[in-house]
């Protein structure tokens, strides 16, 4: 059974002044992520614009992407349709164009009752027929799947892995407690992500890695080799990055520390626009104070 596990960037997606994809900055941002160790890629979600996406943009997004990898790290496609027969489509369209696995929404911006949830998922996997890691975001969404669900979904083999944005860390614990490793867990929270490695997180579904990924790569494998005290330290010079992915703008947040850390562009696509003024500069403050206090990394 194909488990995702490690640091998995949901990756932003890049635009050109005049609001088409950005390949070549995909391109460059996709490698920059590979180069840095990490151990797969996720297109096309919530951070990368999914809703202002055409379905024939994702599909440019994730052959982009599966280019890049060049078959060294699983690609996988966001799915996060309206609509489960759009999301079949997508799905389909997906599993023609190489992706590895789906990361599946509910079919927001509805709100589905649970047995509408489970028959989302099950069909939407069905129609795409490879691996499908659920994505859990009740805060964001307002549909939860919690444990309970999880372990009622496991009769399909199709779904492997979850990734789990509750906020509620104590999930971690009741996932594993009833489904033991029936599913991988990732956490998809970027500052609960150590808290939620410790509990036994086999992996973390990031955005600050877009533009931190060694950062990233080194708290995940630290964690992992029990060498928690290294893993805190590097934390917790993280958490004030850490801590913009948790917010309504979070695509605007990251994409500005990508421009001020790694020279990309923070152009978003409409309704979304690029942080100006006094927001603009507090956020640059948060990236120039981390960077003028950045731990050297240890060997791993």
């Amino acid at each position: 059974m194909t488990k995702w596990t490690g640091v998995l960037p949901a990756v932003t997606t890049k635009f050109t002044a005049d609001d088409k994809l950005d390949i070549a900055e995909m391109e460059r941002c996709f490698k920059f992520q590979l180069d840095a160790g990490i151990h797969g890629l996720i297109v096309a979600g919530s951070l990368g614009e999914a809703s202002t996406l055409e379905p024939e943009e994702k599909i440019e997004v994730l052959k982009v992407a599966l280019r890049v990898a060049e078959g060294k790290v699983p690609v996988l496609l966001t799915v996060a349709q309206g609509s489960t027969r759009n999301a079949c489509k997508l799905a389909e369209d997906g599993a023609k164009a190489g992706a590895a696995g789906f990361m599946v929404l509910p079919g927001i911006p509805y709100k589905s009752e649970p047995r509408e949830t489970a028959a989302h998922y099950r069909t939407v996997a069905k129609a795409g027929g490879l691996p499908v890691m659920i994505y859990n975001n009740p805060v964001a969404y307002g549909v939860d799947i919690p444990p309970a669900m999880l372990a009622e979904l496991g009769d399909e083999p199709l779904f492997t892995a979850i990734k789990e944005s509750s906020d509620d860390i104590r999930r971690i614990s009741e996932i594993k407690s009833l489904c033991g490793d029936r599913f991988a867990v990732l956490t998809g929270v970027d500052n609960l992500a150590l808290e939620s490695l410790a509990m036994g997180a086999d992996g973390w579904v990031a955005g600050l890695v877009v533009a931190y990924p060694k950062e990233t790569v080194a708290i995940y494998e630290l964690a992992k080799a029990g060498r928690m005290a290294e893993a805190i330290a590097i934390y917790r010079w993280f958490r004030p990055l850490l801590d913009l992915d948790v917010s309504a703008r979070l695509v605007q947040n990251i994409k500005l520390v990508e421009a001020v850390e790694i020279g990309s562009n923070d152009r978003c696509r409409a309704p979304r626009i690029a942080l100006e003024g006094a927001e603009r500069a507090r956020i640059t403050a948060i990236v120039e104070a981390a960077n003028a206090r950045r731990p050297a990394l240890p060997k791993f």
